[in-house]
């Protein structure tokens, strides 16, 4: 059972140093213990206070990296059964397979082809991060070869495939500095694949027949000493593995199992003979509760929904997504481009500007800082007023940029136009349209 925030400010250091993020070493405690901070944040801990507090500062279920670089996934991490109770933190991983017996220019393809598979949405570059690779055939040479050319020409990362310990130590020393993934430990191999993992400083996937036999082998292994362990509960039926998904979490979450205490890997295509249905079945394992999830292909159609729902469901609820503030130019604006101001919620830029782009009237648009709320949202709670608004196009530099002194307002906010008028008397405070459907019919007018 974890320390209470007082048993652990008691190890602390009481120097309320304030390097850690939060001003005292008692809001540090009760941070840690409600799993919302990490111990390596305050650099003053003992060694000794360090171990006590190991156990008390670790989420449920460990964080695991693969991969290295700017490119390198990090899974597991997560706190709570249900987004809305707090947030998630580590989206799920998308892989897809490739056989070991691809020879290279089909395998130079399939790379540039999955490469080029990357999807920009509200201002943020999606794209699948992993490829498993699989030894189908026990030629060591050609499975080496393949992760040797994953490894070192593209930017995914890796997981490892075989039965054989020849093999993968082979294709380890020829992909390490990668950091792959090693599948898979079972109840047959699991001292074996334990010391190749351990001798590494590799992560290492956990395979049994069910929940019971995982646990046995996730006590097992993680007495030897290893921490970055995935498990795959061996099911490859959707309802068995929705079940299984679920029960692993709820284990290691509510009843505080630290032997499930680990991210999930499931495999659904191994479940369907399409991949449509793979992909299916991915969509309900991004939602429930999978860490990784490998489809046998990666295919535009297919992967951009799933993108975008593991967008959603890992973005934090109680934040919401923002731009920058600032100038944006659109179309190409000049001197004499109109020049249109809303807030930073990005739903609103992006519909706002694809909006001014349709139009092809090259305009300005400013985009004011509101927290990430709508403009109703923001004219509600006072953060879009007529004053606030005015301040911030002053403060802008948009009048170094135009010879005229208008600008466009949305219509939902029209009752600020007085407030704006007081803050910016030199200005003429235009009021544009409700929806921004008709904001290219209300540039092109204005600029007849």
């Amino acid at each position: 059972m974890g320390l209470t925030g007082i048993q652990i400010f008691k190890l602390l250091p009481k120097t309320n140093c304030g390097e850690c993020g939060v001003p005292t070493c008692l809001a540090f405690a009760m941070n840690l213990a409600a799993g919302k901070a990490e111990l390596d944040s305050c650099p003053y801990v003992s060694d000794e206070a360090r171990e006590q507090l190991a156990e008390a500062s670790a989420p449920p279920i460990r964080p695991v990296a693969i991969g290295a670089g700017t490119r390198a996934l990090k899974v597991g991490g997560e706190t709570v059964m249900f987004r809305h109770e707090k947030t998630f933190y580590n989206p799920t991983g998308l892989a897809a397979v490739i056989a070991s017996d691809m020879d290279a220019g089909a395998l130079d393809r399939k790379l540039k082809e999955w490469n080029a598979l990357q999807f920009e949405r509200v201002g943020l570059n999606l794209r699948p991060e992993l490829v498993a690779l699989k030894d189908v055939n026990g030629d060591a040479s050609a499975f080496t070869a393949a992760a040797k050319k994953i490894a070192e020409e593209s930017e995914f990362g890796l997981i490892l495939m075989s039965d054989s310990l020849d093999a993968l130590r082979q294709a380890i020393e020829a992909s390490a500095f990668k950091k792959p993934l090693i599948y898979a430990a079972t109840s047959d191999n699991a001292e074996e694949m334990g010391n190749l993992a351990k001798e590494n400083g590799l992560p290492l996937v956990l395979k049994a027949d069910g929940i019971e036999d995982l646990i046995a082998l996730s006590d097992k292994l993680t007495a030897m000493g290893l921490k970055d362990l995935v498990l795959d509960s061996g099911a490859r039926e959707p309802k068995q593995l929705f079940e299984d998904q679920v029960a692993i979490r709820r284990a290691a979450l509510k009843a505080g199992n630290r032997s499930l205490g680990f991210p999930t890997i499931a495999f659904p295509c191994e479940m369907a003979d399409n991949l449509d249905v793979e992909t299916m079945i991915a969509s309900m394992l991004i939602a429930k509760y999978a860490g990784i999830v490998v489809l046998s292909d990666f295919k535009g159609e297919n992967l951009f929904p799933l993108l975008v729902e593991r967008l959603n469901i890992f973005t934090d609820p109680q934040r919401p997504m923002t731009v920058t503030e600032g100038i944006y130019e659109i179309g190409g604006p000049d001197e004499n481009s109109p020049v249109l101001v809303t807030t930073n919620f990005s739903l609103t830029y992006f519909i706002v500007s694809g909006e001014i782009e349709g139009s092809r009237v090259p305009s300005w648009l400013l985009i004011m800082d509101t927290e990430g709320l709508s403009v109703m949202t923001a004219w509600a709670a006072g953060k879009f007023s007529g004053d606030l608004v005015g301040a911030f196009v002053k403060k802008s530099g948009i009048a170094d940029k135009v010879a005229h002194r208008k600008v466009i307002i949305p219509g939902y906010a029209a009752a600020i136009s007085g407030e704006m008028e007081e803050e910016l008397p030199d200005w003429e405070i235009l009021i544009g349209p409700r929806d921004a459907s008709l904001i290219p019919k209300y540039l092109k007018d204005l600029a007849k």
